[in-house]
């Protein structure tokens, strides 16, 4: 394994224990390469959008991080 991908993996991780109310995965693309990173809502009390998608996994954690902004402006 290389290590860019356990690097990945490791952000994948990091992910899914920050932002614990989304399914969090990089999608596969049809060539078999890694694609997007995507996060799946589960818990509505934790962000807006159902689904979110971004090329890079910084951009995914900042779009998590103003969803659970959002979530919790909806709830006042």
């Amino acid at each position: 394994m290389d290590t860019r991908v356990r690097d990945d993996e490791r952000e994948l991780g990091r992910l899914r224990d920050d932002f614990r109310g989304w399914r969090i995965w990089r999608a596969v693309k049809q060539d078999g390469r890694l694609g997007e990173w995507v996060a799946s809502l589960h818990d509505p009390n934790v962000g807006v959008e159902p689904t979110l998608m971004f090329p890079t996994a910084p951009l995914l954690r900042e779009a998590l991080v103003q969803q659970a902004q959002r979530a919790r402006v909806r709830s006042l």
